[in-house]
């Protein structure tokens, strides 16, 4: 084997194995820094749209509008 090769191909194994060690992480919280709010008026107007395209059936439809108006606002 070539020496010049050799050795790259020592330094690349050892920078890969140094990258990758610092990959591994014990941390595992989530943290969630936003959220969107839909209005009741906003989703019962997408699944009218959603019906309207087929993308759901009227038994979706009343099932869904269903589920919505029951929501505290």
């Amino acid at each position: 084997m070539n020496t010049k090769f050799a050795a790259a191909l020592a330094l690349a194994l050892t920078v890969g194995a140094v990258g990758l060690s610092g990959c591994s992480s014990s941390r595992s919280n989530v943290t969630v820094q936003e959220s969107i709010k839909f209005s009741k008026g906003q989703e019962l107007n997408d699944l009218q749209r959603a019906l309207k395209e087929g993308a759901i059936t009227n038994q979706e439809y009343e099932s869904l509008r269903t589920t919505i108006m029951k929501r505290p606002n």
